[in-house]
C-alpha cells in the first residue's frame, strides 16, 4: 500500500512539473508575439499603451543599461541579421545608406586658413580610394523599415523630454539628426573604424551614460604632464596616464590608421556629476573627504583627488555592445613575456617572423602589414604594453586591428625603446602607403610634430603632451624611416619591403 501510495505521489508530482513547463513555454512565446505588436501600437502615437506600465515617454521595456544596446538593435542588424528583411522583395530599388552619403559625399573640402592638418589631410596620400562598401562590408546595415522621429522641441539633436529621453520608430529622420555616438557605431566598416573628417585595468575606469544613452569610458588624471616615467619602472607597473589616450587618437588619424575611438579630455566635477547621481553603490562607498577638504575617490593608498572638486580625464566612444557586434581578440605575436627577467621567444630569435609568416592569420592577407603599422603608432608614443589587440569577428581576418588601450603611451621623451619596433626590423616589410605618409610626415610643412601639437590645441584639456614629447615624435620618426631604409638597402626585391598598397594612385 505505502509503494503504490509513493508512485502515485511520483507520477503526479512529474505532471505538475510537466504542466509548469509547459506553461513556461507558452507565457514565452506569448511575451515574443506581444511585444512587437505592442512596440507598433506605441510608435504609432508617441506614447506608451494603457496598461503597460512604461512612463510615457521612455522606451519600452528599457533599462537605462541596455537602452543604447535597444536602439541600436532597432536602428540596424547586427551581422547582417535584419539585412535581408530590408528590402523586402517588390520593394523597389535598394535604399542607399544615409551615413556612407553624408561620410562621403558632403565632405568639407574648404582648407582652413593656416591650418596644416586640413592641408595634410587634402593630399592625395589621404585620399587613396577605398574599395566599393557593400552591406557585407559594414558592422551594421541601416534598417530603412523601422524609421525615427525628433521630439518636438525645435532641436536638431534628440532630447530629453520631462520625464525621460525618448527615440521612437514613429517617423523619417534625417542622418544629421543622430545622436554622434550613433553616427559612430553605423559608419564603422571592414576598411575603417572612421572615416577621414577635414572639417575645422590598472586604474580606476567609469563607464559614462550619457542624455541621449550614448555611452563612453573615463579615464581620470593619474600624473602630471611633466611628470616622466622613472627610468627603473617596468612596462608592465607602468601608470595610464588620460593625456596619452587623447594623443594617440590624434597621432592615429594623423597617421591615417583611423583605428583608435574618438577620444576628448574632459574635466568632471567628481561631486556633482559622479558621487551624487551614481547608482553604483560599490563606486559610491569608495568617497570621502581628504584632510585638504576635496572630495577623493578609491581607497586612500590610490585615491584621486578633485582640485578642489574638478578632475580631468580622457573620455573615449565605446564602440558598440559584443551583443550586437562580436570582437576577437587575438595575442600579439611579438607579445612581451610580462616577467622581471624572461625574455620573450622574439626577443631571442632574430629569424622569428619567418615562423609568424608560416602561422595563421599572419600567412596571408593584411594582417601581419597592419600589425607592424599598429607597430609604428606604438614606437612614436613610446607604449610597450601591446600584449593583445582586437577586430570585429564580422569581417573575419580581412579587416583592420583594433588599436585600444593606449594609456601607458607618451611615458618617456628622453628614451626610444627601438625593441617596440621589432616586427618591422625582423619581418622587413611595410605598407607602401604607410611608408610614403611617414616619409611626408618627416618634412615641411607637415613636420608630425607640428600637427599633432595643432590637433590637440583644439583639446579642452590642451595642453595635452610638452614640448619635449612632441620634438621625441619627429626623432622616433626618423628613426622608423632608417629602419625601413636599412631594409631595403639589403633587399633583392625592394617590393618585398614596400608591399603595393596604393597601385596607380600615387
Amino acid at each position: 500500500m505505502r509503494r503504490r501510495l509513493q508512485t502515485l505521489v511520483q507520477r503526479k508530482f512529474k505532471i505538475l512539473l510537466l504542466f509548469l513547463l509547459l506553461s513556461a513555454l507558452l507565457l514565452h512565446l506569448a511575451m515574443d508575439l506581444a511585444l512587437p505588436t505592442a512596440r507598433r501600437l506605441w510608435s504609432s502615437g508617441g506614447k506608451a499603451p494603457k496598461g503597460s506600465g512604461a512612463v510615457a515617454g521612455s522606451p519600452l521595456l528599457a533599462g537605462p543599461k541596455k537602452l543604447s544596446l535597444r536602439i541600436l538593435q532597432d536602428f540596424s542588424s547586427s551581422n547582417g541579421s535584419v539585412e535581408r528583411s530590408s528590402h523586402p522583395q517588390g520593394a523597389g530599388p535598394k535604399i542607399k545608406d544615409p551615413g556612407v552619403q553624408q561620410q562621403r559625399g558632403d565632405v568639407n573640402r574648404a582648407r582652413t586658413k593656416g591650418s596644416k592638418l586640413a592641408a595634410l589631410f587634402e593630399h592625395p596620400l589621404y585620399n587613396i580610394p577605398l574599395p566599393e562598401v557593400t552591406d557585407k562590408d559594414k558592422l551594421f546595415v541601416v534598417n530603412p523599415m523601422e524609421k525615427f522621429s525628433l521630439q518636438s522641441s525645435g532641436s536638431d539633436e534628440w532630447v530629453s523630454s520631462s520625464k525621460a529621453e525618448a527615440i521612437l520608430p514613429t517617423g523619417k529622420t534625417a542622418y544629421d539628426t543622430y545622436p554622434a555616438w550613433l553616427k559612430f557605431h553605423v559608419g564603422i566598416n571592414r576598411y575603417e573604424l572612421y572615416p577621414l573628417q577635414k572639417s575645422g585595468g590598472t586604474q580606476l575606469k567609469l563607464i559614462m551614460t550619457f542624455p541621449n544613452y550614448g555611452q563612453a569610458l573615463f579615464k581620470p588624471m593619474k600624473q602630471s604632464r611633466d611628470q616622466e616615467t622613472p627610468m627603473d619602472f617596468f612596462y608592465f607597473s607602468d601608470f595610464e596616464r588620460h593625456n596619452a589616450e587623447i594623443a594617440a587618437f590624434h597621432l592615429d588619424r594623423i597617421l591615417d590608421f583611423r583605428r583608435i575611438p574618438p577620444v576628448s579630455g574632459r574635466l568632471v566635477n567628481i561631486t556633482k556629476e559622479i558621487r551624487d547621481i551614481t547608482t553604483d553603490k560599490k563606486l559610491a562607498k569608495t568617497f570621502f573627504i581628504s584632510p585638504g577638504d576635496a572630495p577623493t575617490t578609491a581607497p586612500p593608498s590610490t585615491a584621486l583627488c578633485g582640485k578642489p572638486d574638478q578632475l580631468e580625464g580622457s573620455v573615449a566612444a565605446l564602440l558598440p555592445d559584443k551583443t550586437l557586434a562580436k570582437r576577437r581578440s587575438w595575442r600579439s605575436p611579438w607579445r612581451r613575456s610580462y616577467h622581471k627577467s624572461k625574455k620573450a621567444e622574439w626577443e631571442l630569435n632574430p629569424n622569428y617572423c619567418a615562423q609568424v609568416r608560416q602561422t595563421p592569420p599572419y600567412d596571408r592577407g593584411r594582417r601581419l602589414l597592419d600589425l607592424i603599422d599598429m607597430t609604428v603608432l606604438d614606437f612614436l608614443m613610446g607604449n610597450m604594453d601591446r600584449h593583445h589587440y582586437e577586430t570585429f569577428e564580422k569581417f573575419g581576418n580581412d579587416t583592420f586591428l583594433l588599436h585600444l588601450d593606449n594609456g601607458r603611451g607618451f611615458g618617456k621623451h628622453s628614451h626610444d625603446e627601438m625593441s617596440i619596433l621589432a616586427p618591422l626590423q625582423q619581418c622587413c616589410s611595410i605598407k607602401k602607403s604607410t611608408y610614403l605618409r611617414l616619409q611626408l610626415l618627416a618634412t615641411r610643412p607637415y613636420l608630425l610634430s607640428e600637427l599633432l601639437r595643432e590637433a590637440l590645441a583644439a583639446d579642452p584639456l590642451a595642453p595635452i603632451l610638452t614640448e619635449p614629447h612632441l620634438r621625441a615624435l619627429d626623432r622616433r620618426l626618423g628613426k622608423v624611416l632608417e629602419a625601413v631604409g636599412r631594409c631595403l638597402a639589403r633587399a633583392a626585391r625592394p617590393g618585398e619591403v614596400l608591399v603595393d598598397d596604393v597601385g596607380p594612385w600615387v
